[in-house]
């Protein structure tokens, strides 16, 4: 059994273990950090997620770091491009030989004897523990269970004779060419999925219980494409992070102020992207804007499919599954 003591032991090695590494690194070069990772690279989310159209839904001006500045135009990033964005940061700021791959957490206790933790690693392919002991400990692993997502019981679903795949747990290499698909639920993880795969597949459906407020941004940030050529990397980056936190607060602002304004302009918005032979029951929402999370779709592209008859919505409620196919609580049939 191996025992190391460090002054900081970070647990995860995702966009916020790096982070947490990288200003550990930069503002206190004099003490001892470890970060301890499950998995054999750095990424967290964005090395485990592997669905079709994984990406980030929020903007990486954002979301990325505030010393190291996102280079690439896009606004909704791919999850590779930030798997690649998080391992070169790590990389440039030497936070790699203070990682150790392939350790998964199983205990943490805080004596107040001693004023510090006792932290439990399991090394997965050899079985052998490690003991950390550390003055402080930051957890950065996120709010969801790696070995099995969150699957909500669905009658007859084990009856279903196609194959049922969640999406943290996708296939390497998964061929849907031809197939007719279902994605149930209506949040950021359905909104990319449904686009990502009407090239290949036959027809997808999302089945949702009820409607989620969907907005159409941008694609690319053409204002800090139009600034490089003329100002430093840094300063274009810290305005645009600027700027887009600034319209996130002041959308979030008048939607708690004036909730029925936004709410007609984000219905109008969709409207307009949908067209006339789409249903605007599926995007009207029964609450107010921001009340629950908004979905962003890169130059609309949900709406797009939709319009063109590639992908389509439902909005009712399973009452079970079949060998074949969904029923619904209407009545209506999914095959």
């Amino acid at each position: 059994m191996k025992h190391k003591h460090l002054d900081v032991l970070i647990i995860g090695a995702g966009l916020s273990g790096v982070g947490a590494g990288c200003h550990l690194s930069r503002k206190c070069p004099d003490l001892r950090y470890g970060i301890l990772e499950r998995r054999k690279r750095v990424g967290g989310t964005w090395d485990l997620f592997r669905y079709p159209g994984i990406r980030s839904d929020s903007d990486m001006f954002t979301l990325g770091y505030n010393f190291r500045p996102w280079t690439d135009t896009k606004m909704l990033a791919d999850g590779p491009s930030i798997r690649n964005y998080i391992e070169e940061t790590a990389e440039h700021h030497q936070v790699h030989r203070h990682i150790h791959f392939g350790l998964k957490v199983t205990d943490e206790d805080w004596s107040s004897e001693f004023n510090r933790w006792t932290v439990t690693a399991l090394n997965e392919e050899t079985g052998e523990e490690e003991i950390f002991t550390a003055g402080f400990v930051l957890n950065c692993t996120g709010y969801y269970n790696y070995d099995a997502g969150y699957t909500p019981k669905i009658p007859g679903i084990n009856r279903f004779g196609g194959e049922v795949i969640h999406p943290q747990h996708w296939p390497d290499e998964y061929d849907y060419t031809g197939k007719r698909v279902v994605v149930i639920g209506s949040g950021a993880t359905a909104v990319t999925l449904v686009p990502a795969m009407t090239d290949n597949a036959a027809h997808v459906t999302m089945l949702q219980r009820s409607p989620t407020y969907v907005a159409s941004v941008p694609e690319q940030d053409l204002i800090s494409k139009n600034l490089r050529r003329v100002l430093p990397e840094m300063l274009v980056y810290r305005m645009a992070r600027t700027r887009n936190i600034l319209l996130q607060r002041t959308v979030f602002n008048l939607s708690i102020r004036k909730p029925k304004a936004i709410r007609r302009l984000l219905l109008a918005a969709a409207r307009k992207q949908l067209g006339p032979d789409i249903d605007m029951k599926h995007f009207q929402p029964h609450y107010n804007p921001w009340e629950e999370r908004m979905c962003a779709v890169p130059k609309g592209d949900l709406f797009k499919v939709l319009r063109e008859g590639k992908a389509s919505v439902v909005t009712d409620h399973i009452k079970n599954v079949t060998k074949t196919g969904i029923k619904l609580e209407s009545g209506d049939w999914i095959p």
